[in-house]
């Protein structure tokens, strides 16, 4: 952001009081952090378009009950965010499920082998993310959160609704836990710097 750009918390308002345009800057300036953390949690880049979309959508139909807090968006949006990716991973188990009963599965060949670039990437995440799901899930918030999406602690217990100091403590454990099961350690950036 320039320092000549408006606040979050100016264009905000004008966005509830029915500005496009000025929701559309809050969308640039954020869809890319919003759209990491959402790959970080499903690590599918089409998904995490999709989930980016949709987190937008959900931002502009509930602009006119949210107040920013520490006048910036996207503590707001990765919340968003994290609740229609776990909506989408409830839809997507009752389809499952339901496929299941309705008919037989048949192996079919995944031809995404075929496409190497994104072979490696999508292996190193989903190894990644199976150690992840072993986590407890307040954990794997919080790593999202501060780790990836590079948003402070602060800003993270604002998003998860709990203290700074169990944000950090939520972290650290992840931290531990996720270097024994991946059998080497995680590296300490991206790591937000604290905001004073």
């Amino acid at each position: 952001m320039k320092t000549d750009d408006p606040p979050d918390a100016e264009l905000w308002a004008r966005a509830v009081a029915g500005s496009g345009s000025d929701f559309g800057l809050l969308f640039d300036r954020h869809a890319k952090a919003v759209y990491n953390h959402c790959f970080r949690l499903c690590a599918s880049w089409s998904q995490a378009e999709d989930l980016t979309q949709s987190t937008f959508l959900v931002a502009w139909r509930k602009r006119d009950s949210v107040v920013l807090e520490h006048d910036s968006a996207r503590p707001w949006l990765l919340a968003v965010a994290t609740n229609v990716v776990r909506n989408e991973r409830r839809s997507v188990r009752r389809r499952l499920g339901l496929t299941a009963r309705v008919a037989a599965e048949r192996p079919t060949a995944d031809h995404a082998d075929d496409v190497v670039a994104r072979i490696d990437d999508e292996r190193s995440m989903a190894r990644l993310l199976a150690a992840m799901r072993r986590l407890p899930h307040n954990q794997q918030e919080a790593l999202a959160l501060c780790v990836w999406s590079e948003v402070s602690y602060a800003e993270a217990a604002a998003v998860l609704g709990i203290a700074e100091a169990s944000v950090r403590a939520r972290v650290s454990k992840a931290r531990a836990r996720l270097a024994r099961l991946l059998d080497k350690p995680i590296p300490l950036s991206p790591m937000p710097l604290e905001q004073s």
